[in-house]
């Protein structure tokens, strides 16, 4: 029984690495950030599959638990740092750019990643 798990996770596993490789190969690299960042975003439900799998028991899971929570609240920060300044770009050149965020009209992660930010000239 525990075998046939076991192959099946497996089975799985290697499933989703082979359609991860072939979904981004086939995507143009104009919608590549795009779709990527949504996706990381998306991947929050990781963090529930983390959470759970901390509480299986045992060491060698709490381990795994623990750092793939680690792993994806850094794909899930990053995927909406990513989207954020995609969507900066966008935005009119004609607004003068502050080091010091506002609080008018800025969004949450907008001050967030204007402190990662380079100052523009």
């Amino acid at each position: 029984m525990a075998v046939e798990i076991t192959v099946l996770h497996l089975f799985t596993f290697v499933l989703a690495i082979f359609l991860g490789f072939e979904l981004i190969n086939k995507v143009p690299s104009q919608l590549h950030t795009p779709l990527m960042s949504g996706a990381n975003a998306i991947s929050g439900v990781t963090i529930v599959g983390a959470i759970v799998a901390t509480e299986v028991g045992g060491s060698f899971s709490n381990f795994l638990g623990i750092l793939a929570l680690i792993f994806a609240t850094i794909n899930v920060v990053g995927g909406y740092l990513v989207t954020d300044r995609m969507l900066g770009m966008f935005q009119s050149k004609s607004k003068t750019a502050s080091p010091v965020p506002s609080d008018s009209g800025t969004s949450f992660i907008g001050r967030i990643t204007s402190l990662f930010r380079k100052e523009r000239s």
